[in-house]
């Protein structure tokens, strides 16, 4: 999805780097490397940053629209730079340009979109010709959810989310997103997940039907995330988001990844509208999409 997305022109490419949500998401266990094994179906969605990145002699460098995102060696789009450098053995640099429209910190992999799009912007300023494969186990290396940021789309991943299934496209449909203003601790979520038994895991199976039927209502009765029902215990607000959504109409509701992000699917625009004005005097990063 990136790669069609992206425009080269001289020393300089563009490229789009979309949102995603989780329609499901289960946590099957702690590995002994420490990280967990998942089962998760995700989704692309229209809400997208643009990456611009200049072919430069040596060095790299970055700048952004936000004045708190780091633009430094700790931001993921960076280290993307970096992981290219030493992969390919080039001895050369870059500037990176990031546009940045997708929440930050919220469950929506905007970070492991925009190291996706370095990755494939440097490729072709460097005539590298890096296989997508390539450039996915890279991607790896930076993030779990990198890998599938490249190609979107409907997906099943699983293992830590770098093994990558690809499903039918599901209808287009109108979703509304809400970001409340609170910081989620996906390390923490992993705890309480690993100290206590999981009561209500999604029906991937159930999911997949659905999709594979084109079936938008049952998409949105089996949206399901294990992390959603931790979350919302250690805070409300999520909770409370989520049922006004189903209140105001939405057919599903459900929150996206680590959170704190909630999403509802709806059944047209004038629903979600309501629903969105509804909470945009109380929260501020409130937005309509819609599936890419």
């Amino acid at each position: 999805m990136i790669m069609d997305s992206l425009v080269v022109s001289g020393n300089r490419a563009t490229a789009r780097s979309y949102a995603k949500i989780n329609l499901t998401l289960d946590v099957l266990g702690k590995r002994p490397d420490g990280y967990h094994d998942v089962e998760m179906i995700m989704q692309t969605v229209s809400l997208h940053d643009i990456i611009t990145v200049d072919k430069t002699d040596s060095g790299i460098s970055i700048e952004t629209n936000l004045v708190y995102l780091p633009v430094n060696e700790k931001n993921i789009a960076y280290k993307a730079a970096v992981a290219f450098f030493e992969h390919t053995k080039i001895d050369g640099g870059c500037s990176i340009s990031i546009e940045k429209n997708i929440p930050v910190a919220a469950g929506l992999a905007g970070g492991s979109g925009n190291a996706a799009a370095v990755l494939c912007a440097l490729d072709r300023l460097y005539n590298t010709s890096l296989p997508i494969s390539t450039l996915k186990t890279i991607g790896a290396t930076l993030g779990a959810d990198v890998p599938y940021c490249f190609s979107g789309g409907t997906a099943l991943a699983t293992g830590i989310g770098e093994i990558l299934t690809p499903l039918p496209s599901i209808p287009k449909c109108t979703i509304l997103m809400v970001k409340p203003a609170i910081s989620v601790s996906t390390g923490a979520i992993y705890e309480a997940i690993d100290s206590a038994p999981i009561e209500k895991r999604p029906d991937t199976n159930a999911m997949v039907s659905a999709i594979e039927a084109g079936d938008i209502k049952g998409i949105a009765e089996n949206l399901s995330n294990v992390m959603g029902t931790v979350t919302e215990n250690m805070h409300p607000i999520v909770r409370g988001i989520r049922r006004k959504m189903i209140l105001n109409g939405a057919i599903g509701a459900v929150m996206s990844g680590s959170g704190p992000t909630v999403f509802g699917i709806f059944p047209d625009y004038e629903t979600a509208k309501a629903s969105h004005d509804s909470f945009y005097y109380q929260f501020r990063e409130v937005y309509i999409v819609s599936t890419v």
